[in-house]
């Protein structure tokens, strides 16, 4: 059974800021599209201007740039030799950088 169909795992608490911020504590470019699913249905019920909602968006907008752009490591790629290209949804992109 997934944790969405879990009712052992419904929250009995007011979700909070730092609620948010341990779901993505660790975020990898790997696991962020997972972990901003996670964070939406956390903050689904709250309403516009609670702190966790507040904090939940913005993270989850960095989840998806992430997610969807990778990560960049390291120093710029030396002379005559390209860096390696992002797991990138869009290759054309990837090429681009």
């Amino acid at each position: 059974m997934s944790e969405a169909q879990d009712p052992s795992l419904a929250r009995a608490a007011e979700v909070t800021v730092e609620d948010v911020r341990e779901l993505c504590g660790a975020s990898t470019p790997h696991f962020a599209l997972q972990l901003r699913n996670r964070i939406a249905r956390l903050i689904a019920p709250l309403p516009a201007g609670h702190p966790a909602r507040v904090e939940g968006e913005r993270e989850i907008a960095r989840l998806n740039a992430l997610g969807l752009a990778g990560e960049h490591r390291g120093h710029q790629a030396e002379a005559g030799l390209a860096p390696l290209a992002s797991a990138s949804a869009d290759p054309a992109a990837a090429q681009a950088e």
